[in-house]
C-alpha cells in the first residue's frame, strides 16, 4: 500500500515502522470498536499458562474473538490460530467469568455462538506462506496488515480470502483435535445460505448482491449465520435467503428513512435477524432501482 500527500506537489509519504507489538497493541485495543467493531474485553488475558494478547467480544455474532499482535514473521498462524480456538473451546466458563467481571454485565454460555469464535492476527507483515496458509473459505483465522506513516497516518488492510479458497477439512482429517475444532467452529460463506434453494433465489440473490456492490466503492459482502451482510464500515443492508424470495434488511432507525412508496415494513419491535429497522421482501427485480434508493440511504 502506497500512501501520497496531495499538497502543491504529490509527496510520497514514508512509513515510520512500529517498534514495538505493545505500540500496535494499544492502538488496536484504544480503537477496538471503529476497527474491528468488537467490543473490547480484556488486554493480557493469561489462561492456563498461555497469553492473549486481546481479548474481545462481536455483539453481532454473540462470539468472542482472540487477537494476537505480531512483528517478527517467523511463526505459523495456523498452528497458533488453532491453539487459541482450542483453548477458548475447552474453557468456556472463564472466557463467560472475565467478559462479566470485567465489563459488568451478566453475559450467559446459551447466548454466545461459540462456532462464530474466531482469531485475528495483526502484523506489519505477512509473509506469502503465512497468506497461503490462511486461504481457506471455512478458516476462523483472520489476518490484517497494519502500517504506520509519516504525520501519524496509519494503513490497515485485511487480508482477503481468494475467490478459489477451497476448504480446510481435508486437512484435519487426520487429526482429531483440529476435526473437533473444525465441527464445532464454523465459517459461513455465501454458498451456505444459497445451496438449499432453487436457482431463480441464486440468480435473484445474485441481481441484488450486483446492485448493492455498485452503490459505492469498498462495500463488502460479509455472510454470518444467519443473514448475509454488505458493509462499508458498518452494516448497510442485510440480506436473508429464502426458499421463495429474499428478505433485506436495512440498517437505519426507524423514521430516518426516506421511503416515499411505503414498501418497507418496521421491524423495530419485532425479532428479526438482520439489523436495521426497516424490512423488504423480494420475489422479483421489478422494483430494483428503487430498493437501492432506500439501500443508498443507509451509506454513510
Amino acid at each position: 500500500m502506497k500512501l501520497y500527500q496531495n499538497s502543491t506537489s504529490l509527496k510520497t509519504l514514508k512509513e515510520q515502522p512500529f517498534k514495538l507489538e505493545k505500540e500496535i497493541q494499544t492502538f488496536f485495543e484504544e480503537n477496538m470498536e471503529q476497527l474491528l467493531e468488537v467490543t473490547m474485553v480484556k488486554s493480557e488475558f493469561t489462561i492456563k499458562n498461555k497469553r492473549i494478547d486481546t481479548l474481545a467480544f462481536d455483539e453481532q455474532s454473540k462470539a468472542f474473538i482472540i487477537i494476537e499482535y505480531k512483528k517478527e514473521k517467523n511463526y505459523s498462524v495456523v498452528d497458533q490460530g488453532f491453539t487459541y480456538l482450542s483453548l477458548m473451546l475447552e474453557n468456556k466458563a472463564d472466557f463467560i467469568l472475565t467478559y462479566n467481571e470485567t465489563l459488568g454485565k451478566t453475559l450467559h454460555s446459551k447466548s454466545v455462538d461459540w462456532s462464530q469464535t474466531r482469531v485475528v492476527f495483526v502484523s506489519p507483515h505477512f509473509t506469502e506462506n503465512q497468506k497461503q496458509a490462511t486461504n481457506f473459505k471455512d478458516i476462523a483465522i483472520e489476518l490484517y496488515e497494519v502500517k504506520r506513516y509519516e504525520g501519524n497516518i496509519i494503513g490497515i488492510n485485511p487480508i482477503k480470502k481468494t475467490a478459489s479458497a477451497t476448504s480446510i477439512k481435508p486437512l484435519t482429517e487426520k487429526n482429531q483435535e483440529l476435526q473437533k475444532i473444525s465441527r464445532e467452529i464454523k465459517v459461513y460463506t455465501e454458498e451456505f445460505h444459497l445451496e438449499r434453494y432453487t436457482e431463480a433465489t441464486k440468480e435473484l440473490y445474485e441481481a441484488y448482491k450486483q446492485a448493492i456492490l455498485n452503490l459505492s466503492d469498498s462495500i463488502e459482502t460479509i455472510p454470518k449465520k444467519q443473514y448475509i451482510a454488505f458493509k462499508k464500515g458498518k452494516n448497510i443492508v442485510d440480506i436473508v435467503t429464502m426458499k421463495s424470495g429474499l428478505k433485506l434488511f436495512i440498517n437505519l432507525s426507524k423514521g430516518t428513512l426516506n421511503d416515499t412508496r411505503n414498501i418497507t415494513r418496521d421491524v423495530s419491535n419485532i425479532g428479526h435477524w438482520g439489523n436495521g429497522d426497516y424490512e423488504i421482501v423480494v420475489k422479483d427485480t421489478k422494483d430494483l432501482e428503487y430498493i437501492m434508493f432506500l439501500v443508498k440511504q443507509a451509506i454513510i
